[in-house]
């Protein structure tokens, strides 16, 4: 019996690529990066009036999940608990703001004046400014530059507040059903994605990226809000014993300033200064409620939180500089209170696709 056997096709050995076909290889898949990272960048900026909300409402619910996870332990659904969660929020959110309501006012009723301080205090610079204008306008004249006048005809604030109300109402409802959603099938899309990989080491390294996003992210949000609530009651009794008024306004609004690092504790240093000027006569009282805000701002930043959140928290000061300026650039301040959580997600991600990468800079 004649039995066909079919040969195998011999095998064709390529010849090794030139040192230019790898070069374009390489510059060709270098391209289509980049190209993806700007119509990311396009498309994060494009998408802000949606994506900022839910963004936001996604990081919250990654800082309150354990506390839904704790009441479902009771039995609770998590539709319910979820529920729970955003009204106990939400309650928050307007106590804070009903008590911060009245001194907000008062203050804002009195920037005229402080701008009028701050004129008085600033016009012992006027010959020196005087004297760099003169000196400017004799090289505009030697180099023959002209007069540029610039008119800006803004609408009136009431035509302001009712073209921006439906965009900021509809931000916020987009923030708390992003927040409720997230929270409410958390663990069915983390179930239904991990159903998508077929592969059990890739499964297991995304189970992973989960449990680390979720712990990194609610670790850091919540203990930064203990911290933050523990500097603004610090703030708080500091300025009530060096007589500022309104001590409690200004707790309250460097503990919300200080999730945005860096540049929320520089702006609360210059809003205490305009404080200082308008309550008090001298200059070394006027600089006296910046000089003890940075004074705890340095002991909660050098002391306080690295001992809280330990070395595993611990990232490169520059790198969370980048995010924080990115983020900023693409969504203002909402972008500067994501930025550290998006780092956080970036670094969790990173260290389970490769884990022999440094992603944090530990002390010894």
């Amino acid at each position: 019996m004649n039995v066909n056997v079919r040969k195998k096709p011999p095998i064709v050995r390529l010849p090794p690529k030139s040192n230019l076909e790898l070069l374009l290889s390489n510059g060709a898949r270098a391209s289509m990066l980049l190209v993806g990272i700007i119509a990311f960048v396009f498309a994060l900026h494009a998408g802000r009036l949606i994506l900022e909300p839910v963004a936001l409402g996604i990081v919250i619910g990654l800082m309150l999940g354990p506390v839904a996870s704790k009441i479902e332990e009771r039995g609770v659904s998590p539709a319910l608990s979820s529920l729970l969660v955003v009204l106990v929020f939400l309650l928050c959110l307007c106590a804070l703001a009903a008590a911060l309501a009245t001194p907000l006012a008062f203050w804002f009723s009195r920037l005229p004046e402080i701008w009028r301080e701050l004129q008085i205090h600033l016009s012992q610079f006027r010959e020196p400014l005087d004297s760099i204008a003169h000196m400017r306008e004799q090289l505009r004249n030697i180099t023959g530059g002209s007069k540029v006048t610039v008119s800006v005809d803004s609408g009136s604030p009431v035509e302001s507040v009712a073209v921006l109300a439906p965009a900021v109402i509809a931000q916020i409802i987009l923030f708390f059903a992003g927040m409720y959603f997230f929270l409410a099938t958390r663990h069915r899309t983390r179930i239904a994605i991990l159903r998508l990989c077929l592969d059990r080491r890739l499964r297991w390294r995304v189970a992973h990226i989960f449990r680390d996003v979720e712990y990194l992210v609610s670790r850091y949000l919540l203990s930064i809000t203990v911290i933050n609530i523990g500097q603004g009651i610090a703030v708080t009794l500091a300025l009530w014993a060096i007589g500022v008024p309104s001590p409690a306004i200004w707790g309250a609004l460097a503990a919300l300033l200080n999730f945005v690092i860096y540049i929320g504790p520089a702006v609360m240093a210059a809003v205490l200064l305009g404080v200082g000027v308008i309550s008090f006569d001298t200059l070394g009282a006027t600089l006296l409620p910046t000089i003890v805000f940075l004074a705890l701002h340095l002991a909660e930043s050098q002391f306080v939180t690295p001992t809280v959140l330990g070395r595993t928290l611990t990232l490169n000061p520059f790198v969370i500089f980048l995010a924080l300026a990115f983020w900023i650039w693409i969504w203002g301040p909402i972008g500067g209170f994501i930025a550290v959580p998006a780092l956080l997600i970036v670094y969790a991600i990173g260290g389970n696709i490769l884990p022999g990468m440094e992603w944090s800079t530990e002390s010894d």
